[in-house]
Formats: structure tokens, C-alpha cells, sequence
């Protein structure tokens, strides 16, 4: 059936190794953040830059980093970018096997100092279903009395073998924001790469797809109008930490969200999950 086993890396940092006849996964605690998938008799589905060295309090530069309870920089000065989740510790709440597929749920239990943050009774967990596709949904339930809003993202890095042959499409007749300006019409439905790419869509169809020279990866989305598509180029690559200069070249970020006017609106009781699939196809 397949084995679900706790690891240390040996800088410290806990994980959850995932072996069954139909994937290998690993998932650390901190961040609740995935690093690795690959399903049975099929490359990796996800990129990490070698230049991270896996160091407890920094994200790791890849995977799928999760981006909560803000993506991007806070209105608040001082406050962490993209949020205090993916540098938090998560606890491994269940691990559940049906048919081969693993669902591992990880919760986050908000401290004492990060509630000057996210003064908020609310739950947060992240479920990752693992089976020859990868699933990753984070669910949000408002206990308070009060209506919240938030936005958030599953920032996932993809491997290619050369950004300048990549094409990613499924973009047909949606609008995007780059470097804060916009909103511009995209009425193709393909996206090539020449450029630093850094850009925000909205009303979006549920399904892009990037073609990569070792098969097409199939990235799907459920409760979200919005994702992030992303590639830092030269510039911004030399500036990044925990990340080669040439990284750039072999990476590409297509990410579920829930931003701008897709923040999420949870009024007393409510719960929201965002989710994503991600396959090869």
C-alpha cells in the first residue's frame, strides 16, 4: 500500500516522506510546504533551486510555498511578505490511505505573536491528497463574530528545461496586472517569455496548462478567479536570495489565488477552500 514516515533534514527541519505505488512526495512542517511530488514512472512535477539549503525560518525557494493570510507585501509596514504561514510550524493533524491515495492534513494554530498579525478566531489547515495527481487545498473557517478578508495563494514552482521555449496557456479573454499597472486585456490564450513576468490575472479560466519540452503540466483550480504567473528573469534573479542566477531559466511559478478582487470575503461561520491540481498530461 505505501509508507507515510517522519524525517529530519539535517539542517533540522521535520518532513513527512510519502512513498506508495503511486507517487513519492515530501512535505516539511514548517510552511506546510511540499517540495517534492513525483508520480510513478514520471518526472518530478515540482522545482526547488538548488541554492536553498533548507534552513529553519526561511521558506524554501520552491515547491509550494503557501502564501497566508496576504500574499504579496502587507498594508502594514514591518508585517512579513506573503504572510507569517509558510515560516510557521504546522502540525500533521491525520494521514489518511484509500486506494493508494495519502491525504495528509496539516493544521496551523496561530501563536501568541502572531496574532498582532491576524487578531482573528479563525481556522486555517492545508489537505494534500496524493495519488498520480498532486492536490492541495487550504481551507479557512471564521469562527468569529465578525466578517474577515483575506487573500492568499499556493505559490507553485514548476521545472522546465528552457523558459525561452515554454508556453503556457489557457489565458484567453482574462485581464492581468503587471508591475502595478493594468488591468491590460489578454486575448490570446497563450503566454510565451522574453521578459521578466510578473503578472496577476483575474477572471480566468479554472485550467492553464504549461508546455514544457518534457510534456505538458496541467495546472487546475477550484474556488479561485485568479492566479499569479511569475519568472524573475535576469535582473531580479541576481537580487533573489536562495536562488542561482541562472534559476530563471529552468523555473516558472503558475499559482491558485484568491487576490485582488478575488480576496476572500468570510462572514461569521463561513468556511473557504481554495484548491489546486496539478498533473501531468
Amino acid at each position: 500500500m505505501g509508507s507515510v514516515t517522519t524525517k529530519k533534514h539535517p539542517n533540522g527541519l521535520e518532513f513527512v516522506e510519502v512513498n506508495t505505488p503511486l507517487c513519492q512526495a515530501r512535505i516539511f512542517h514548517q510552511g506546510a510546504q511540499i517540495d517534492f511530488f513525483q508520480p510513478k514512472d514520471k518526472a518530478p512535477l515540482l522545482w526547488v533551486s538548488d541554492a536553498d539549503d533548507y534552513q529553519p525560518g526561511n521558506g524554501i525557494r520552491g515547491g509550494i510555498p503557501i502564501c497566508w493570510p496576504w500574499f504579496g507585501a502587507s498594508d502594514i509596514e514591518g508585517f512579513p511578505q506573503h504572510g507569517f504561514a509558510r515560516t510557521s510550524l504546522w502540525s500533521l493533524a491525520s494521514v489518511k490511505m484509500r486506494n493508494q491515495i495519502v491525504d495528509l492534513l496539516f493544521t496551523l494554530k496561530v501563536s501568541a505573536e502572531q496574532q498582532q498579525y491576524w487578531p482573528h478566531d479563525t481556522e486555517v489547515s492545508v489537505l494534500f491528497s496524493l495519488s498520480e495527481t498532486l492536490t492541495v487545498s487550504i481551507v479557512n473557517k471564521n469562527n468569529a463574530d465578525y466578517p474577515i478578508n483575506f487573500t492568499q495563494a499556493l505559490h507553485s514552482y514548476f521545472p522546465i528545461e528552457d523558459i525561452h521555449q515554454l508556453k503556457a496557456s489557457g489565458f484567453k479573454d482574462s485581464k492581468y496586472i503587471e508591475f502595478a499597472k493594468g488591468p491590460f486585456a489578454q486575448e490570446s490564450d497563450d503566454v510565451l517569455f522574453d521578459r521578466e513576468t510578473d503578472r496577476v490575472y483575474t477572471g480566468l479560466a479554472q485550467t492553464q496548462v504549461l508546455h514544457t519540452a518534457a510534456g505538458d503540466i496541467e495546472v487546475s483550480r477550484e474556488n479561485s478567479q485568479s492566479a499569479v504567473l511569475w519568472n524573475p528573469w535576469i535582473d531580479k534573479s541576481q537580487r533573489l536570495s536562495r536562488f542561482n542566477d541562472n534559476d530563471y531559466l529552468t523555473m516558472v511559478c503558475l499559482e491558485a489565488a484568491n487576490v485582488l478582487e478575488d480576496e476572500v470575503h468570510l462572514q461569521a461561520g463561513e468556511s473557504h477552500t481554495l484548491t489546486t491540481h496539478i498533473r501531468w498530461r
